[in-house]
C-alpha cells in the first residue's frame, strides 16, 4: 500500500506526529490502531489546538483526535468523493469498509491533477511586507540584487508572498522600502502584477516596525505584517480566526524548531553524583517566525521616525497587559531565506 506512509499509530505522540508531517510535506495522516486499523484522521489544525490549550508535544494524539472527521465508503462513486473534497478542501480522502480496512486513500492530485487547492476561507485584509532592509546576511547576491527580489524558482521573493496572499483572497499591499527602493518599485511595476501595491519608503533605517508609523492614516483593520525573506506554508485564514477568537491586538506565528544535542548529556547532583543521563536528547522550541498579525490599534505605539523593532511593540503590549497571541506552525511549515547558507538550501 503506497498510502502506508501516511498512517501513525493512535498512541504516537504529537511532537511525533509533528515530524511525520514535515517528512511527508502534509497536513494530515491516518491514524490506525494495534490492528492496522482504521482509528481517525489527524490534521495540522488538531494538533495547533491541541498546542494552544497547553499540551505538550510529549502527549498522546490520541487525546486531540476528533470524531465528526469525513471518511469516503467503497459504494460512494468518484464523482461524490470529489464533491466531499473540494468542499472541504481536503488534502485526501481515505475509503474505509464496514470493518475498518483502509481499502484505499484518494488524494487530491488523483481527481484534481494541478488544480490550485484555493484556500477555503477567504479574507480581504492588507497585508505589510517589511523589505527596506540591507539584506547584509545574503552578501555577496545582494551586492546586486535587493533581497526582496532574490529569485524562489519563477517568481521573486515578494512575488511569491504576494501570491500566497493572493490565494486567501488579499491583493492590498504595502511594501516598506529603502535600500534599492527604485530598483524593486521598476521591477514589480514591469511584471503588471494584478495587486494594488503602495510604497512606502524610510529615509533612514528604522527597525522591524519604525516604519510602521507612516501607515497610521491608511489602515484602519486588521493586518498582516510579514518580513520579506520568509514563507508560512499555512491556511492563513486559521490564525486570523484565532487572532479575531482570542481579541489580540497582536498575534505572532511561531515555528517549532528542534535541536538535536549530538551528545549524551548529564545531569549531576551534590558532590558531583551522577542522577540520570540522556543520549542525544532532542529540544524543542517555538521561534519567531517573522509574521505577524495586528490591530490598527497598535499603529499609535509605533514612535514617529524613530528605530524600532516590532519586538520592542510586542514588549510593549505585554507590559501594558494588552492581548498578544502565538500561533504555532510546524518547523518545516516556516521557510527563512534570511542567510546566505538559508537561501541557497531553498533554490538547490
Amino acid at each position: 500500500m503506497v498510502f502506508a506512509k501516511y498512517f501513525i499509530h493512535r498512541g504516537s505522540s504529537i511532537s511525533f506526529a509533528m515530524k511525520t508531517m514535515d517528512e511527508l510535506r502534509t497536513k494530515l495522516l491516518i491514524v490506525i490502531d494495534n490492528s492496522q486499523f482504521y482509528y481517525g484522521l489527524l490534521s495540522i489544525g488538531d494538533i495547533q489546538r491541541a498546542i494552544l490549550n497547553g499540551y505538550s508535544l510529549d502527549s498522546g494524539i490520541n487525546n486531540i483526535l476528533r470524531s465528526d472527521y469525513i471518511i469516503a465508503k467503497p459504494i460512494d462513486s468518484k464523482e461524490d468523493i470529489k464533491k466531499i473534497m473540494l468542499s472541504i478542501r481536503a488534502e485526501f480522502m481515505p475509503i474505509v469498509n464496514e470493518n475498518r480496512e483502509i481499502v484505499d486513500v484518494i488524494f487530491w492530485e488523483d481527481i484534481f491533477e494541478k488544480q490550485d487547492k484555493i484556500p477555503l476561507d477567504q479574507f480581504d485584509l492588507p497585508i505589510v511586507i517589511m523589505a527596506g532592509g540591507y539584506g547584509s546576511r545574503v552578501r555577496p547576491l545582494t551586492n546586486v540584487f535587493p533581497k526582496p527580489l532574490l529569485p524562489i524558482g519563477d517568481k521573486s521573493m515578494l512575488e511569491e508572498i504576494f501570491y500566497r496572499f493572493n490565494r486567501h483572497g488579499s491583493n492590498k499591499f504595502h511594501v516598506s522600502v529603502n535600500f534599492k527602493a527604485e530598483l524593486i518599485e521598476y521591477y514589480l511595476t514591469q511584471q503588471n502584477l494584478p495587486y494594488t501595491i503602495d510604497y512606502f519608503k524610510e529615509d533612514k533605517p528604522l527597525g522591524t516596525a519604525g516604519s510602521l508609523h507612516l501607515l497610521k492614516d491608511k489602515l484602519d483593520s486588521t493586518f498582516f505584517v510579514s518580513n520579506c525573506d520568509i514563507l508560512i506554508e499555512q491556511d492563513y485564514a486559521e490564525i486570523l480566526k484565532y487572532h479575531w477568537e482570542n481579541k489580540n491586538e497582536i498575534t505572532l506565528i511561531s515555528a517549532m524548531k528542534n535541536i538535536e544535542i549530538p551528545y549524551g548529556t548529564l545531569t549531576t547532583g551534590l558532590n558531583g553524583m551522577l542522577e540520570g543521563l540522556s543520549e542525544k536528547p532532542v529540544f524543542t522550541f517555538q521561534i519567531n517566525s517573522g509574521m505577524y498579525i495586528l490591530e490598527p490599534s497598535v499603529l499609535k505605539d509605533v514612535p514617529v521616525n524613530e528605530f524600532f523593532h516590532i519586538t520592542h511593540l510586542i514588549e510593549k503590549l505585554i507590559k501594558q497587559n494588552r492581548k498578544v497571541g502565538v500561533f504555532p506552525v510546524s518547523e518545516k511549515s516556516w521557510i527563512d531565506m534570511g542567510t546566505l547558507e538559508d537561501y541557497m538550501k531553498i533554490i538547490s
